[in-house]
């Protein structure tokens, strides 16, 4: 059976929840026997894993394969700098899922590189851009995009997609959208698969994730099917609730992003905009949440038996740092939690 290094991380900080193993889905706790009482739910902080697969060309066993720069058009005309690094796994494996990263403001693709090569190794495709007005994606007609004149308008059209019935044909396809375009192109190739598409985004980026996410789930079906709703899950990593008189509300307020779409929240401690973002969507999943706080206490929806089972995560670091210091810190290797949430977001049925 074909199984990507993605799994292997699951060990060791797996959900142990009642259920689970029987699905298939899980792996089941070290040291656990037949007839033993079932261990009761846990999410854990791993150590960062081994690489477990032969490198790639360009890469080794320690260090990850370079990604490869590729410049796209929005519609708007702005030149979007993209950087694809490539899953690691075994020949005989496919990655385990495509990620597109969106990094924080004032970030770049190089503030969340960390986490990308994290998740690479995990065997996850990763495309990360540049996000318009940071990094290389300045160039537009008209002149550059310029980071400290970025108003709320330009922020929109990170997360655009509208403008007509036929989705390739839009009016108006900004900065994700033209990401999501090219790893549709890859996917009609079999280079990248759009089946497992999911979405991290950090600070503003996860403003920008969440509305993006909304947009996705806003195309209505074609002669052909459906023409979104192809974001399998949703992860924010310490969320703003606004940026630059951009917010997260207007997301949260779609019913994919509300009730649908499996979302995790991962924040240090004591933060704000992270735990409003989690309680405003724990209301609407009331028997659907599992939260685990930074002094290790947890707790679940009272409903809940299997915590795997639930479609809103919220995991709370010991730590401080937030955004794209928090993703880029190998100590505490959110790329464990955020590939076993990958896992579980598969396990349920697409919506």
């Amino acid at each position: 059976m074909k199984k990507s290094f993605c799994r292997g991380l699951w060990t060791g900080f797996v959900i142990l929840s009642w259920g689970t193993a029987a699905s298939g889905q899980g792996d089941v706790g070290v040291g656990l026997q037949a007839g033993d009482p079932p261990a009761p739910p846990e999410i854990a902080s791993p150590a960062p894993a081994p690489s477990a697969v032969p490198p790639q060309a360009g890469g080794t066993a320690d260090k990850p394969t370079p990604p490869e720069e590729i410049v796209l058009d929005t519609t708007d005309g702005l030149a979007l700098h993209v950087w694809h690094y490539p899953a690691k796994v075994a020949e005989d494996a496919k990655p385990t899922a495509t990620v597109i990263l969106l990094h924080d403001i004032e970030g770049s693709h190089r503030s969340v590189e960390t986490l990308a090569q994290a998740l690479q190794a995990a065997g996850c495709d990763v495309v990360a851009p540049d996000l318009r007005g940071h990094g290389a994606s300045t160039a537009r007609p008209g002149g550059a995009i310029d980071l400290r004149t970025l108003k709320k308008a330009d922020v929109e059209l990170m997360a655009a997609a509208r403008g007509g019935q036929i989705r390739d044909q839009s009016a108006i396809r900004g900065d994700v959208e033209t990401v999501r375009n090219w790893i549709r192109r890859q996917a009609e190739d079999g280079n990248l698969d759009m089946k497992r598409l999911f979405v991290v985004g950090s600070g503003l980026g996860a403003a920008v994730a969440a509305a993006w996410t909304a947009e996705d789930a806003n195309w209505p079906a074609g002669t052909k099917g459906d023409q979104g709703r192809q974001v399998r899950g949703l992860v924010l990593l310490s969320p703003a609730w606004t940026t630059r008189g951009f917010s997260i509300t207007g997301a949260l307020a779609n019913d994919a992003v509300r009730t649908e779409v499996p979302v995790m929240v991962i924040a240090g401690r004591a933060d704000r905009d992270a735990a409003k973002v989690f309680d405003q969507l724990k209301r609407q999943r009331p028997t659907s949440w599992f939260q685990q706080r930074a002094d290790g206490t947890k707790d679940k929806a009272a409903k809940l038996d299997d915590p795997a089972r639930a479609s809103l995560f919220f995991f709370e670091f010991d730590s401080t740092r937030t955004a794209d210091p928090l993703a880029s810190d190998r100590t505490l290797n959110p790329a464990g939690v955020i590939a076993k949430f990958f896992g579980m977001a598969l396990a349920r049925p697409k919506r």
